[in-house]
Formats: structure tokens, sequence, C-alpha cells
């Protein structure tokens, strides 16, 4: 099941034919392991390689034989019998079918990965280019919604910056974590193979054997890699969400591109809505309850059961070509942000200078008063700010108190934007070193 918006690349790792093409790899790293140490005849791993490359694996007859058999793995085996003949009974020898299913969802996570890890550096690529391009980007800075002091446009792209990096760290560790499979056997045992026929065969397919595993690989693994893409959606989605505010008609500090001949609303042909972050919030939200699926999967009973399959045949695909589509359109999106920063030096002011008051305060209890009695004086110029629309710096000017402590030049001292600003650098430094 591959969402239809799936970009070819990614697709290609979950498709049958690249899922059936992975289970012959893995049978044949097995069979080349055993013909290694003598406990098959050399040579037949090659013969059917060279059967299948003339006669290639057709995905629909093995969906074919399946319809009939009621098993995947089965009807597989019986397909690749077709088409090698008798090399193929030497195929499968000592392992159970779970050792090629988690084997081969190994290899289909790491690839993803990749594609994923690939995605975060292009999206981090453009977010850097346009907070070096607003790093002195003046606009306000909000809390609970509500403006509180300056900093700027560069800022907050670099926080996106530094958020999704730290989510590649943990997706290369969560990389790690799945590239493992098991070759083991029905329990694990290694009833009927070798742990070193298991070790070089894994080691053939780029992964590591699990030290102890039932008849699967144990699942704690994969809700670890699931919940790492979802904390990774859930970065984009803290991006996509910012841009929808600063969208908004009211505050119009920045917003998605809008193409040419692109229509926002059927009914008002004003709108240019934020669709393309609003389709962001929502994948994120579907790949978060992925990862609850992923969690709830860890818990098997005893060796093994099967309600784990049906889980993974969605959520694998569908997590990982999502999380991948929402990357590249970030991307896309960053990298033509329509920025405005007349509009954010506008809104930096709105509130007359009360984005300052902070200082102020300070201000005063440097000058020896106690914080709380500052406090008072401060917010008692700074709420007729907010009721009557006067201007702040006026109202402290004008208040004997304010002035038995500062005097004027103080006062506006404390509504300089530059000096407000003046460790931007410094934080650049931090997280672009």
């Amino acid at each position: 099941m591959i969402p239809r918006y799936s970009r070819p690349e990614m697709a290609a790792i979950w498709s049958d034919d690249s899922r059936f093409i992975i289970w012959l790899e893995v049978e044949l790293a097995h069979l080349e392991a055993r013909e290694a140490r003598g406990l098959a005849d050399e040579g037949i791993a090659a013969r059917i390689r060279a059967s299948v490359a003339d006669t290639p694996m057709s995905a629909s007859r093995i969906l074919e034989h399946e319809r009939v058999t009621r098993h995947d793995v089965i009807a597989f085996l019986t397909h690749i019998e077709e088409i090698a003949g008798r090399d193929a009974r030497f195929l499968h020898v000592g392992l159970t079918s779970s050792d090629v299913l988690d084997t081969s969802l190994a290899v289909q996570l790491v690839r993803s990965a990749d594609e994923i890890l690939r995605d975060i550096d292009d999206l981090c690529d453009a977010l850097k280019v346009q907070a070096m391009r607003h790093r002195m980007t003046a606009m306000v800075g909000r809390s609970h919604g509500i403006h509180a002091e300056p900093t700027t446009f560069g800022l907050a792209l670099a926080g996106s910056y530094a958020e999704l990096r730290r989510g590649q760290i943990a997706l290369r560790a969560a990389r790690e974590d799945i590239a493992v499979g098991k070759l083991s056997g029905a329990v694990g045992t290694f009833g009927a193979t070798l742990p070193e026929v298991e070790e070089e065969a894994l080691k053939a397919l780029g992964l590591a054997a699990d030290p102890v595993s039932t008849q699967v690989v144990q699942r704690d693994r994969h809700a670890r890699y699931f919940s790492v893409l979802a904390t990774v959606a859930s970065s984009v989605e803290r991006l996509a969400v910012q841009i929808r505010h600063w969208q908004r008609t009211e505050v119009r500090e920045a917003e998605e591109p809008f193409r040419k001949g692109q229509k926002g609303s059927s009914a008002m042909p004003h709108k240019r809505n934020p669709i393309l972050t609003e389709n962001a919030t929502g994948l994120a939200r579907l790949i978060r309850s992925y990862a609850g699926a992923a969690l709830e999967n860890v818990a098997l009973w005893h060796e093994r059961d099967i309600s784990h399959s049906s889980v993974e045949r969605v959520i694998g695909p569908d997590t990982t070509v999502l999380l991948d589509f929402m990357l590249r359109r970030m991307t896309k999106v960053i990298t033509d942000l329509v920025v405005y920063p007349e509009h954010m030096l506008r809104n930096l002011h709105i509130t007359n200078g009360l984005v300052f008051s902070g200082h102020v305060l300070l201000a005063l209890v440097e000058k020896g008063m106690d914080r709380q009695a500052a406090y008072v004086l401060v917010q008692r110029n700074a709420l007729p700010a907010w009721e009557k629309d006067q201007d702040f710096e006026t109202n402290l000017k004008g208040d004997a108190d304010v002035l038995a402590v500062l005097d004027v030049d103080e006062i506006s001292a404390c509504f300089d934007l530059d000096h407000a600003l003046r460790h931007v650098d410094a934080i650049f430094e931090r997280v672009f070193h």
C-alpha cells in the first residue's frame, strides 16, 4: 500500500517487485553463507541468480500463487522453483518465514531512512539560507500568542534548523538500531542452521544479527524507529504552524508561495490560503498515530504472533512515504517563502513600545529599586498603552517615580532594538558553527 503522491525513489522501496527482489537476496545470502561452509554444493546460489536473470520474477505470478496458498513466502518460493527448478530446494533451509520477512523489512526501513536523512539535509539547507538572509530581520517574539520581546525572523528559522538536525541525529541512531535481521529459525534457536551462517549472510546484506531473537526481531526496535519518524514529522509541523500564523491576514509577516494560476477559494477570488502547510499539519497527525500503532506491536505473544504484520504492511510504506513527502514539500515552501520585513517591523511596534517593558524593569532594578516595586511601576505605565493606545515610552518619561530613578536618556536606551538583538550572532554561531 503506497500513497499516491510518493516519489519514485521511495515508492520503489515498497513496491511488490522490490519486496520480492529483497526476499530473494536474503535467501541467496543465506545460501551463499551455507555454501562457504560446505553445507550446500558450491555454485547453487549463482545458478539460481542466473536463472532469475534469464527469467525475471513476476510479482503478479507470486500473488497468484498466494491466492491459493494463503501464505506469501510459500508463494514466493513456489515461483522461484518454477524459475530455477530443483536448485530452488536449497533455499530456505533452516529458516522460517519471519527470517525472510523481518530481515527484508529491515532492508526497506534502512533504505527509507537514508532517503529521509537526505530530505532533512535539503530542508536544513533551505532553512539555513533563509535564516542567514534574515539573521537581523527584526520581528516580535510571541509567547501564549501575545507579543513578548523582539527577536528576528532568522532566529525563528534557525530554531527549526536546530530541531531538525536533532531529529536527524535521532534518525541515524534509529537507522542503526533497525539495521538488524535474523536468520535463526523457527524460534530463534538455530535449530536447523548456524549462528555464523546468520552473521555472514546478514553482513552481506548490510545488517547486524539480532543478538537474541524469537521467531521475530523484537519490535521495540521498530517502535523507536517509527517514534523518531513521528518526532521529525512533529518538528516539520511546528514549522508549518509558524508559517500558517505568519500568513494570517492580521499578521502577514511571511506566506507560502502562491503560484501563477493558483486559486485559493471557489467562492472568494482574493484568498491565498496556507494549504501546503495545513496539509503538512494533517499528515503529521497521521504519522503520530502510526507511531502509536508501532508501540502497540511491541508486546507479541510468546515467541511470536502475527498481530504486528498487518500493522506494519500499512505503517511501513505510509509513514516513510508521508514523511518524505512532508519534508520535500516544506523544502519548497521555505525555498520560495515570501517574507515581509516591513510588516514584521510594523507588528513589532504595534503595541507602542510594550515589547521593551522587561528592559525597563531591569534598568530600574539595576539602579537599586526592589524588583516587585519596579514591576508595579512599569506595569502602571504599560497598561494605558494597552487600554488607551498610549505610547509606553512617553508614559514612562512623564512618570515622576520613574524619573526619580532613570533619566530620559536611560529610559530611551531601554527601547534600543539593536541592543535587544545584540546576541543574535552568538546564537547563530551556536547553531551553524
